[in-house]
Formats: structure tokens, C-alpha cells, sequence
């Protein structure tokens, strides 16, 4: 069922009216981005300034949003992106010309591959410099937008200061637009300058519309499932993203359809539920049993590299793939592909469904669990499995965790159990190192009222250094625990494996505890043994802190050779 969306324009009363008439003065194009962004329901805005961008920075004096300004763009652009992560709300970053903007990059291609909606403003040369022409302005592009325009959802460039508001409303629909993602706005120098008697921007409305079913493809895939003999699902990031869990829960349960959760979809499941097969993706009794399906439901998620066993699941049955990105649908496996967002599709599908009862299924799943735990278990990899586990015992069930791409993040995307839907975040989109310890502060800038966990390599950690002093200058509630195995130890693994030794993963670094401490954060250095303990205790300490655990650890056996 589709609902037509009939927006009346608000009308003004006698005192808007005359403040509309009469706007106060000193005001520049700056004050037009802020005040559309709170008139949009911003309240928080990451970035850092840069000359061309001061007319933006200014303005955020004279307005409520809280700023939390980081140290590197790119950092600043993983803060946003875990920000839109958690609260599902458009984060601003509001970035410089040139250097800034393009040192925002990969964080950006992760907020893509991550379907975060991140809404990055960035200044531009002045208005006499766009369109190619070699002038020699500081920080000049020939084409900025080029650089962005293979990454983001859209791409938005104002040249008046009259199209500040509706070019940062489009582009805030499209960031909250099904899939989410970032977006980019540019505006020159001398229109963020220019004073304005322009009135103060109100409220607006860029409440994009819900991607629903298709009702006969709703029908068919019904009848599918209601009809299997061996259902099963993949519950991928979608289900996370449009808070679809609890329906996917009673789906599954109404069925009695074992799932699977992606890295992505961490928590869209619970983990001890009798048809829960967890997320041991990279596993062969996984893949194999998830082969056999007769029918499977993909929910959410594009069944890439890493939800694939690296593309060698191959199944065998009928595939329903429901897909708010158009262009994943059947893109891996072809199959009955419903363009929607997972909420109001597995909604849909909860309406249609008969019962279907199956005893055997809990039975089913047990016995893969027992396969991957036997598989593991003959690896002797006691010490990663309790490094886990003390971080799971140390961990708040409701705190978020941010994980960089690390040996310990590897193991978590299989083995942790993230207790909620939107707790356990990572890298894994598009696999860029640094995330974990910038995007722990922005989720903690979103809620300051929970313990948030970071988890680096000390590979990934001297990305990010620069920040502890964010997180002390805001007092955030983050514990970054640095896992310091002298090296990229994962990119050591794979060398060794492939060549026969490691080149250019040895790291000189940093006693990591003095580092910290040197910015005013508390630190200790820890053992496997003190682990949680140490963890827990760092966690129920208001502000920052660093946990760093001196260990090798190693990965579990591959099974997709």
C-alpha cells in the first residue's frame, strides 16, 4: 500500500511574520547552512575548519548545534558516520576546499559501503573560480566534485546563497533515502562570507519516502516459504538499519526458519535463540547447510564477499533477496529480488505466511554449532576465544563497540555476540583502517549515558592517535583497548601464508600507555588473565580511556581454499 504525502505549507503567525520581515543582522551564508540544519533537526555536527570553510564555523557560534570537532578529516568523517549509525539520523560534517575535503575520502567510502547517512558540507574556491578554469586559488581543484561523485549517494553544489537551504534539504533526503548513505554539498567561500538579509531559516521537512514491497512479489515469496521444506534465513545490515528484528523475529519463528546474521546484520538475531545459527559466515558447515536450503530469504543484505564464504557459497534452492539498494539486487545470485527496505517487507511478509511447524529445525542448528565449535576447537586457539570472552564479560549489554579491521575484529564478526540489533559496528564495509577508535567518539558525542568500547590493532591505533585528544578535550566516554601485536597482524598472516614470509608488516611503535597519558587519558597495560577485570573497571570510569593488551593473536583456519 502506497500513502501519498500531502505537505501543507505551514503558515506563519503575526510575530514569525515580522521577524521573517525584519532578520537580524550580521548574518552570512554560514548562518543559512546551520540554520537549515537545525531547522532539518540536526543537533550535532562534526568536522574542522579550514580557511575557505570559516563563514560555516563562524556561524556555529551563533547556534545551538554542539560541534565536536576532530583532528583529522578523515576521523571526523568516521565520527559522523557511526553517529548516523546509531541514531539513524543524517550526521553533518562540515569539512574545508581541497586538502580537508579530500582527506575525507575513505571515510566516506565506508559510510557508503556501510549505508550510514552522512551529510558532508564542504566549502569551495570562490565563486569566480568553479568550472575548470586554472586561477590559482588556494586549495583549488580543477573538479572537487569529481572526487566525490563515485563515492556518495548525490552530489549538490550551491552558487547563491538562496540555494543553501534547499540544496542541503535534498541532499538530507537523499543521505536518509533507503539505502542510507553519504551525500555532498559544496559551497564557495564568498557565498559562506557574503552577508545576507535573507530570513532565518524555520523549520523544513526532507522526510523521505518508505521503500515499500510490491504486493505480487510479496504474494510469491510468501507462498515460497510457506511452502518449504528447509527454510533459512540471512539477516544482513538492512534488518539492522530499518530496526526490522523483532519482525524478522517472529517471522523466523512462525516458519521456523534457521537464520544466519552477516557481519553487517550482527544483532538482528538473538545469538542463544534455538533457531539462531549465529554469524559464522566464513564457515563451511555454515555455507553448506545454507546451500541445502530449499528456500532461502535474504534480508538486507547484498550477500557480498564477506557474506558469501568470498563468493564460494553457491546455493541450491530458491532465493527471495530483499534489497533497499537496487543495484545488489540478484547481483551475486539470481533469485526473486523485492526492491524495499527490510522493515516494511518483512512486515509484509509476517501478514502473508502460513505456519509452518518443523520440529527438526532447532535440532538443525545445533548440530552446525557443534561442527564449528569441533572445527575451532582442533585449531588450539584458547587465547583468542578467552580474549573474547573477557571482552564480552567486561562489555555493558547495551554499550556500543567499534571495531577496526583487526585479527581480534575478525574473530568478533564470527564469534561475538553482540546482545542487540545496532551495538557491534566495524570497518568491514569498505575495509579502511583507522575506524574503530574516531567512530567509538562519534557514537559516544550521540549518547554520553553509556560506556562506548573501541577495538585496534596497534596498526590500525596509529591512525588515530591524534584523536585522544578529541576524546579528552569532550570527555568522551570511550575505552580503546589496542590490541599491540607489533605489526599489521593480520596482513602478516596472509603474507606468510601466500609467500612464505611477511614484508612491510613490522611496526616500530609508541609505549602506547605514556602516549595516552600524555594527553591526560588514564591507561594501564593489561594480560589476557586481567583482561576483563581491567576492561570492566576502564568501562565504569567516566571520560577516556586505554586499555593496551601486549598479544599475538592468530586467525582460525580459512575454509573457502
Amino acid at each position: 500500500m502506497t500513502h501519498d504525502h500531502h505537505h501543507e505549507t505551514p503558515r506563519l503567525t503575526a510575530e514569525q511574520t515580522a521577524a521573517a520581515l525584519a532578520p537580524p543582522a550580521g548574518r552570512n551564508g554560514g548562518d543559512l547552512v546551520v540554520e537549515t540544519l537545525h531547522g532539518l533537526g540536526a543537533t550535532t555536527v562534526f568536522g574542522l575548519p579550514g580557511q575557505h570553510a570559516l563563514g560555516m564555523f563562524d556561524a556555529l557560534r551563533r547556534s545551538s548545534l554542539e560541534y565536536v570537532g576532530l583532528r583529522v578529516e578523515n576521523n571526523a568523517g568516521f565520527a559522523a558516520d557511526a553517529y548516523g549509525r546509531i541514531t539513524g539520523e543524517v550526521a553533518p560534517l562540515l569539512l574545508s576546499t581541497g586538502p580537508g575535503a579530500l582527506t575525507s575520502l575513505a571515510a566516506l567510502q565506508e559510510a557508503a559501503a556501510a549505508s550510514a547517512p552522512v551529510l558532508a558540507i564542504s566549502s569551495q574556491v570562490p565563486t569566480a573560480g568553479l568550472g575548470g578554469g586554472r586561477h590559482g586559488y588556494l586549495h583549488e581543484l580543477r573538479d572537487q566534485q569529481a572526487s566525490f561523485r563515485g563515492i556518495v549517494k548525490s552530489v549538490h553544489t550551491v552558487r547563491t546563497a538562496s540555494q543553501i537551504p534547499s540544496a542541503i534539504a535534498a541532499a538530507w533526503e537523499s543521505a536518509l533515502t533507503a539505502p542510507h548513505g553519504p551525500v555532498w554539498v559544496e559551497i564557495p567561500q564568498d557565498v559562506l562570507l557574503a552577508t545576507t538579509t535573507l530570513p532565518v531559516v524555520t523549520a523544513m521537512d526532507a522526510t523521505p519516502r518508505e521503500l515499500h514491497p510490491r504486493p505480487e512479489l510479496t504474494a510469491v515469496a510468501a507462498h515460497l516459504l510457506s511452502n518449504a521444506a528447509r527454510p533459512a534465513i540471512i539477516a544482513g545490515g538492512g534488518v539492522v538499519r530499518s530496526d526490522a528484528s523483532g519482525k524478522l523475529r517472529a517471522l523466523a519463528e512462525r516458519i521456523n526458519a534457521p537464520v544466519v546474521t552477516t557481519y553487517g546484520g550482527k544483532g538482528a538475531f538473538p545469538w542463544t535463540h534455538p533457531l539462531s545459527l549465529q554469524s559464522w559466515m566464513e564457515d563451511r558447515h555454515t555455507t553448506d547447510f545454507l546451500e541445502d536450503a530449499d528456500v532461502l530469504l535474504v534480508v538486507g543484505s547484498g550477500l557480498g564477499e564477506l557474506s558469501s564464504n568470498y563468493h564460494t557459497f553457491a546455493p541450491r534452492g530458491r532465493v527471495i533477496q530483499i534489497e533497499a539498494d537496487l543495484g545488489k539486487l540478484e547481483s551475486n545470485h539470481p533469485g526473486l529480488g523485492i526492491h524495499a527496505d527490510a522493515r516494511p517487507a518483512v512486515s509484509a511478509l509476517l501478514e502473508s505466511v502460513a505456519e509452518r511447524p518443523d520440529p527438526t529445525a532447532a535440532e538443525r542448528v545445533r548440530t552446525v554449532l557443534t561442527q564449528v565449535r569441533e572445527r575451532i576447537a582442533a585449531q588450539d586457539l584458547t587465547l583468542e576465544q578467552q580474549v573474547l570472552a573477557s571482552v564480552r564479560e567486561a562489555l555493558p549489554a547495551t554499550s556500543p563497540s567499534f571495531w577496526d579491521m583487526t585479527i581480534l575484529a575478525y574473530w568478533a564478526w564470527s564469534a561475538f555476540d553482540a546482545r542487540h540489533p545496532n551495538t557491534m559496528h566495524s570497518a568491514q564495509g569498505a575495509g579502511g583502517l583507522g575506524y574503530g577508535f574516531p567512530a567509538a567518539l562519534g557514537a559516544a558525542a550521540a549518547d554520553r549515558t553509556r560506556p562506548v568500547l573501541a577495538v585496534s590493532g596497534d596498526g590500525g591505533a596509529m591512525y588515530s592517535i591524534a584523536e585522544l585528544a578529541t576524546a579528552k578535550q569532550y570527555e568522551l566516554p570511550v575505552t580503546w583497548l589496542i590490541v599491540d601485536d607489533g605489526g599489521y597482524g593480520i596482513l602478516r598472516e596472509y603474507m606468510s601464508d601466500a609467500f612464505g614470509e611477511a614484508t612491510a608488516t613490522e611496526l616500530s611503535r609508541p609505549d602506547f600507555v605514556a602516549l595516552a597519558e600524555s594527553f591526560g587519558v588514564p591507561a594501564v597495560r593489561t594480560t589476557p588473565e586481567s583482561l576483563s577485570e581491567d576492561l570492566a573497571k576502564a568501562l565504569g570510569t567516566p571520560g577516556p580511556s586505554v586499555v593496551v593488551l601486549p598479544a599475538l593473536l592468530r586467525m582460525f583456519a580459512p575454509t573457502h581454499l
